[in-house]
């Protein structure tokens, strides 16, 4: 969902000629109501579109229960809607200007973390209160089901695979996004504070100060 017509037309296009079969929508309001009626892989949502900022799209389809992978297109200068969208439930956002090859190459790596990877066919892992289920993709937290977006449960399942082990953000942004850490490592700590507040008191994430995070071992 993009409003500006030349960069929804590349988008588009570059998305299409990697196979994905794209439906464009150019204001909020519409672009909620084809999420709701398509039920599309996935959405890459402009934060600032007229009508409905996909923000609030994002807020709207979590609060329905619609764990869709969503991607944020932002404003370079944008860090605090880029946090709230994070915050929200978004999987992942680029800045613009950016290379629409990136575009396509964070598609795809959202889309293979809401499938599940190799770990799908690991066991179940128990870290304390907390129980993770590669295969079925669930957690539970004391009991309790804990609704987590992919990224969110990646990042989880990457802590529980090694309890103890400390890693450093830029690990976690290459080891569960698949990218660089020139792209910022602000994303790995929004993350990690929602998949704790998730978790609630069952929270078995450490905060390393200065080095990164690790599950109790």
């Amino acid at each position: 969902m993009e409003d500006e017509p030349a960069i929804a037309d590349l988008v588009r296009l570059y998305l299409t000629r990697d196979g994905f079969g794209v439906h464009l929508e150019r204001d909020g309001e519409a672009g909620l109501s084809a999420a709701r009626r398509l039920r599309p892989v996935a959405c890459v949502l402009d934060i600032a579109l007229p009508g409905l900022p996909g923000t609030e799209i994002c807020r709207r389809l979590r609060e329905a229960g619609d764990w869709t992978p969503v991607i944020f297109l932002t404003a370079r200068d944008d860090e605090v809607d880029r946090i709230v969208g994070l915050e929200l439930g978004a999987d992942d956002y680029v800045t613009k200007p950016f290379s629409p090859r990136e575009l396509v190459a964070r598609v795809r790596a959202v889309l293979r973390r809401s499938a599940g990877g190799p770990e799908g066919a690991d066991r179940p892992r128990v870290v304390g209160p907390v129980t993770l289920d590669p295969g079925r993709r669930t957690v539970t937290a004391a009991g309790s089901p804990v609704q987590l977006t992919s990224t969110e449960f990646d990042l989880l399942a990457h802590l529980m695979a090694r309890p103890g082990r400390v890693f450093t953000r830029e690990e976690l942004l290459a080891g569960v996004w698949g990218y660089a850490a020139h792209a910022g490592t602000r994303t790995v700590d929004v993350h990690v504070a929602q998949v704790r507040a998730k978790l609630g008191p069952a929270s078995v994430i450490r905060t390393h100060r200065g080095v990164g995070y690790a599950v109790d071992a």
